[in-house]
């Protein structure tokens, strides 16, 4: 299947119904937009396999699970030629969740995810700031997060 795999109308539906529970059976799609449950499979399968559904996932809320503290971490690398290598090395630190390659100020714009300011101090100190590919951070607190969605297809 082509990576420009265009998506129709009830493309759209399917993933908006999908989105908001990932578990909804083919049988209840299917009776909703008055098709049926094969074209319901097939078009999820051909969505696969174009990369427009990558998986699915539950959404959990890590303040439940006891992080408290959310936080983005800017980092500036010695070289640019560092990026893997710092990146091999941030993908083994667990707090961190989202990395991003970024344009602008900073090389590398990070997620990370703690208990609490004492176990933040501990990753920024002890793991983070260890990195030798790295030669700075600047970490903005996130106060809350009054929006997080996704892209509506």
């Amino acid at each position: 299947m082509p990576e420009n795999y265009q998506i129709d109308n009830l493309d759209r539906d399917i993933l908006h119904e999908l989105m908001r529970n990932a578990r909804t059976a083919y049988a209840e799609l299917a009776k909703k937009f008055s098709v049926s449950p094969g074209t319901i499979h097939v078009r999820v399968e051909k969505m696969k396999q174009a990369g427009i559904i990558t998986g699915t996932r539950i959404d959990i809320s890590p303040k439940q699970l006891g992080f408290d503290v959310c936080c983005f971490i800017g980092i500036i690398l010695k070289s640019a030629k560092d990026y893997h290598t710092a990146l091999k090395k941030l993908d083994a630190l667990e707090e961190v969740v989202e990395v991003y390659y970024t344009t602008g100020q900073y090389s590398i714009f990070i997620k990370v995810m703690c208990r609490s300011i004492d176990a933040l101090q501990d990753v920024l100190i002890n793991k983070i700031q260890t990195i030798d590919e790295i030669q700075s951070t600047e970490t903005l607190i996130s106060l809350q997060n009054p929006i997080m969605r996704t892209i509506s297809p």
